[in-house]
């Protein structure tokens, strides 16, 4: 268990429905972090922007992006996080991967389909809620549009981190910020949000604001918007347990079932 964890965000700009060239992009972004690190976040949907297009530009978990992030983890001795588009089972996912050092793969897909752009019509949904154990950290991992849905979110896992990848536009960034500082606040939690920045096909624009929030919602991070950006930040887990013992607030928290 490991009381510090060092979480390297990338802050990117997508080639439209190019793997080859994001994993290139990345490729080259991950050798310029310069120093060990424990995790390595990508944006949604990171090998291909966030198209409907599936169909043409899907992978299985056999395929060359997969491989990519295990060589990467291996490479690096760090965990690789970011959503891809695979077909399984002849359904299509939004499917968060987390590859481990080891190569091994926890997977977590988008329960929330954003139904603005469609999502729900091409991509099935997930159904279940995924806790990652990583160095002695309790890790929940979510997709973009998760993030408006603060039930789905509720801490009753008592883990130490959520972390959101992205794919979320400019003129809702409001929301993206507000949102994220408050599932921190409410959680109890480090929030790690990870968007990418520039056009995508559609002329959607994305401003990133990538950002770091600890258990009081205070920022950590100092990504700037607009810009690519590799910044790696220090979580430290004697905060969470510092706040969490002396304020208590997860005692009087609400019990549900989701259904």
């Amino acid at each position: 268990m490991e009381d510090k964890l060092k979480v390297a965000i990338i802050q990117s700009d997508l080639a439209w429905e190019s793997p080859k060239q994001n994993r290139k992009n990345f490729s080259e972004k991950i050798e310029s972090i310069g120093k060990t690190v424990d995790v390595i976040v990508l944006p949604e949907m990171f090998a291909t922007g966030f198209t409907m297009n599936a169909q043409t530009v899907a992978e299985t978990m056999d395929g060359k992006t997969v491989s990519w992030m295990q060589k990467k983890a291996i490479e690096t001795q760090a965990a690789i996080i970011g959503s891809l588009i695979i077909l399984e089972n002849n359904k299509y996912y939004n499917r968060l991967l987390f590859v481990k050092p080891s190569g091994t793969i926890s997977t977590y897909d988008k329960r929330h389909t954003f139904t603005l752009a469609g999502e729900d019509k091409v991509y099935s949904a997930g159904t279940e809620k995924v806790i990652i154990n990583y160095k002695g950290w309790k890790i929940c991992p979510l997709v973009c549009y998760d993030l408006r849905f603060p039930v789905w979110a509720r801490n009753v896992e008592n883990y130490d981190v959520l972390m959101y990848v992205a794919n979320w536009p400019k003129p809702r960034v409001l929301a993206w910020d507000a949102l994220l500082k408050a599932r921190a606040i409410e959680n109890m939690t480090y929030v790690v949000g990870v968007n990418r920045v520039g056009l995508d096909e559609a002329q959607n624009e994305y401003s990133g604001n990538s950002a770091v929030y600890d258990v009081l919602g205070n920022i950590i991070s100092n990504i700037k918007p607009n810009k690519e950006q590799v910044e790696v930040v220090v979580l430290d887990k004697n905060h969470i347990q510092f706040y969490r013992n002396k304020l208590k607030f997860l005692d009087d928290k609400d019990a549900f079932t989701l259904m």
